[in-house]
């Protein structure tokens, strides 16, 4: 007659059981979460990247066609390392618009004038302003830089405050960094582009 161990699993054993079970659950659960961290943090980076992109596709378009404001004023009325004001003519009537691109806290903002008014000026309290890219984390690094007619691809740019009647070419760079969190598995997006002013061309 056989007999049978009627002994089972003692307290220990079931206790290095659940631990073991634990860490493994722990390590698939934080391996999963990461693998979703990274793929969702990496579509906000593209997402940001096309619209940044976007963003300064249409700046250069506005900037290539800056022009003296409708009341005779300069091309550009500001120029600082975090914000450009110019003229140019972004609709159909042929009225030139104040534009203004600048940085509020970390987010790239547009503001547009329309002329208005006889006689015609340029009111600030009518001033649209709207968001185009957020978490800007550009730091000490500039947005705006600015070059002369001497520019040959590897110029250093003008020094601040730069002299307005100077500037012939803009270079934009957006540094876009929603998570700043150190830990993070992926880098800023690092959008450039560069642009000559057509009506203030010398040598360029």
């Amino acid at each position: 007659m056989k007999i049978f161990n009627k002994k089972g699993f003692t307290l220990t054993e079931i206790i290095v059981v659940v631990a073991i079970s634990s860490v493994i659950f722990i390590a698939v659960f934080n391996f999963g979460n990461s693998i979703f961290s990274f793929n969702s943090n990496a579509q906000k980076n593209l997402s940001a990247q096309t619209d940044a992109r976007r963003v300064l596709k249409n700046m250069v378009k506005e900037l290539r066609s800056a022009s003296p404001s409708s009341l005779g004023s300069y091309t550009i009325s500001l120029a600082s390392t975090t914000g450009i004001t110019f003229f140019s003519n972004i609709d159909s009537d042929p009225y030139k618009e104040q534009i203004r691109y600048f940085l509020s806290d970390k987010d790239l903002k547009r503001g547009i004038i329309k002329p208005s008014g006889s006689p015609l000026s340029y009111n600030s309290a009518n001033e649209q302003i709207s968001t185009l890219v957020t978490g800007i984390n550009n730091g000490v690094s500039p947005i705006f830089e600015y070059f002369d007619s001497s520019y040959t691809g590897t110029s250093t740019p003008l020094v601040q405050p730069v002299q307005i009647t100077q500037v012939r070419l803009v270079r934009v760079t957006l540094k876009i960094e929603e998570d700043t969190n150190p830990t993070k598995t992926i880098g800023p997006v690092i959008v450039t582009s560069q642009v000559f002013l057509r009506n203030l061309k010398d040598n360029l």
